[in-house]
């Protein structure tokens, strides 16, 4: 079992910036692969930027430039730094992790899921 918690969410005005977090436990010694997804009111689920296990990363068109992945295993946390915030990316955050489907952004190939961290950005 694997429990993911995020942090860092909040409400900023167009060209800020947020930081997400997402502290990771119970991983087995088996690494997973990672990745932020998020979800708008009335939009289905879409993978936002995931990161492999031997750290390459992957992001969608909409946000590659502004947004990056990392992850830090020696705490256990994956982050998402978000610049230069546009209205476009309010949602509902999410990290998520999967053992089979590394380098994937399909949402249903993930098999845990955080309770999510919502992220607003006003114009």
């Amino acid at each position: 079992q694997v429990l993911l918690v995020e942090s860092g969410g909040g409400s900023v005005q167009a060209g800020g910036s947020l930081r997400l977090s997402c502290a990771v436990s119970g991983y087995t010694y088996r690494r997973y692969c990672m990745g932020w997804f998020r979800q708008a009111p009335g939009k289905e689920r879409e993978g936002v930027a995931i990161i492999d296990t031997d750290g390459s990363t992957s992001y969608a068109d909409s946000v590659k430039g502004r947004f990056t992945i990392s992850q830090d295993n020696a705490k256990n946390t994956l982050q998402l730094q978000m610049n230069s915030l546009k209205p476009e990316d309010t949602a509902m955050y999410y990290c998520a992790a999967t053992r089979y489907y590394c380098g994937s952004k399909v949402p249903s190939r993930y098999n845990y899921w955080g309770q999510g961290t919502q992220v607003t950005v006003s114009s």
